[in-house]
């Protein structure tokens, strides 16, 4: 994770950066005069802490976007770095090339061997670039595909990483089938005999987070966003400028709070305190219990029926009323309107 000096902080999180400045003005102060200033900027540091505590404890639905999208955050790599052990990466669709803004392979996560699938985003300008900012192309869907089938072969669990700003829109990208790439991932997916978990850790949007988001058990961590478009798009779209965001980060309710109560995921990972960007080594230790303990459960159930249990999770997803089928005259003949509103 970044030094204290060089680590990036958010408008919200001025106040801890206030601090961190003190702390350094101390860390200087002390090597120029060599008196032993280690009692104050250990007070200051505890302060930090309460500080991430307080900031940390009411975020708005936009603060948390912003959360998710913290440059110093932990990416998929950094994850199955710290989950896992023996990490063997696997390469290229077999069709079209290797996408950088997808990876996956073989890792053991506690002894057992088990299929890890991810969007990766870059730390720098460069890695950015070549990572496509974690918006993958068709052969990205491809290359995931492929490893799931590969994992259902060998009978090896799949774990899914999810962060993504969405699936990437370039004109190549769709002649080369987009949509099509995401809905056969969807398909596969629902179909596939090994457990399937998938974890939201940072963006979780639109198709980009569907096309490896289905699975048996499906979590987000406490500061990530799970919704159909970003809040930017949307507002741009409703009120034709990026100016309404705030408004339609809330509107959208794409919180993990607000998932797990309309019943789109199975849970919510707790972060360290502040945000996985402050310990990446307790983020991983947060989320691999769950982990172990869900892929257990999952175990216990025949394939058969994890496959069905999965199509009717999915199946019973959203909320909807049913109308009675009024008459309605056109023309002065009585024809039935079926009248059925999906909300």
């Amino acid at each position: 994770m970044p030094q204290d000096k060089n680590r990036q902080f958010l408008d919200f999180e001025k106040p801890i950066k206030e601090l961190f400045d003190e702390i350094e003005k101390l860390k200087q102060t002390a090597e120029k005069t060599k008196v032993d200033l280690t009692d104050s900027i250990n007070k200051l540091y505890a302060q930090v802490t309460e500080k991430r505590r307080e900031i940390t404890a009411n975020l708005t639905p936009w603060q948390k976007v912003q959360l998710s999208r913290h440059p110093d955050r932990p990416y998929t790599m950094k994850y199955i770095q710290k989950l896992s052990e023996n990490f063997i990466e696997l390469f290229g669709d077999r069709n079209v090339r290797d996408d950088k803004a997808m990876v996956g392979g073989f890792a053991q996560l506690d002894g057992q061997t088990v299929m890890f699938i991810g969007q990766q985003k870059g730390t720098n300008t460069k890695m950015r670039q070549m990572r496509n900012f974690g918006m993958a192309n068709p052969e990205g869907y491809r290359k995931a595909l492929r490893l799931m089938k590969l994992a259902e072969k060998f009978n090896k669990p799949v774990i899914t990483l999810i962060d993504t700003p969405g699936a990437f829109p370039g004109m190549e990208a769709e002649e080369r089938g987009q949509g099509e790439a995401i809905a056969r991932n969807i398909y596969e997916m629902i179909r596939l005999k090994v457990p399937v978990i998938c974890v939201i850790i940072g963006e979780g949007a639109s198709g980009g987070a569907l096309g490896i988001g289905v699975g048996d058990r499906i979590f987000m961590l406490e500061n990530s966003w799970y919704t159909v478009i970003s809040p930017e798009n949307c507002s741009s779209i409703l009120w034709r400028s990026w100016d309404q965001k705030e408004k339609a980060a809330e509107e959208l309710k794409l919180t993990p709070d607000n998932m797990y109560g309309f019943g789109l995921i199975d849970g919510i990972v707790p972060e360290p305190i502040g945000g996985a960007h402050w310990d990446y080594c307790e983020a991983a230790a947060l989320l691999k219990p769950r982990l172990l303990q869900t892929l257990e459960e999952l175990k216990q159930i025949a394939p058969e029926d994890r496959v069905n249990q999965r199509i009717a999770k999915f199946n019973n997803m959203g909320f909807w009323n049913e109308v009675s089928e009024p008459e309605v005259i056109h023309h002065g003949e009585p024809v039935v309107n079926a009248g059925v509103n999906h909300e």
